[in-house]
């Protein structure tokens, strides 16, 4: 219940970053559109960058977790400290967020007038 809980947390967290990110680009992505940079192009380089990061904080996080296992393997009840469901779940379940936290504004961020998103502040 405890880790369900914090993955929901961690997702949550992921998303709003993710989707703040993205948004603070609304100008830029807007200069990019009004020079005429193509939307599919501009929502790649988006989903990339976004995707980029989010595959460097898994990697980070399942190092630390895999290395930093054995210090709670005491108190875990009924599961083992390198359990591979958690192992795969886990970090798939936030990559498939973070995913989801980019390219929701980014497909909303490339459809804006660039007028607009040039005006936005």
């Amino acid at each position: 219940m405890f880790g369900g809980a914090a993955l929901l947390l961690a997702a949550i967290g992921i998303y709003g970053l993710m989707a703040y990110s993205v948004e603070q680009r609304t100008q830029e992505i807007g200069i990019r559109l009004a020079l005429g940079a193509d939307t599919s192009a501009v929502r790649r380089m988006i989903l990339l960058q976004g995707m980029r990061l989010a595959m460097i904080g898994v990697v980070i996080g399942l190092a630390s977790a895999f290395g930093l296992a054995r210090l709670i393997a005491t108190l875990l009840y009924g599961v083992t400290a390198r359990d591979p469901l958690v192992f795969v779940l886990v970090p798939t379940v936030l990559t498939a967020v973070a995913l989801i936290g980019v390219w929701l504004p980014a497909r909303r961020a490339v459809g804006v007038d660039p007028v607009i998103a040039l005006r936005a502040e």
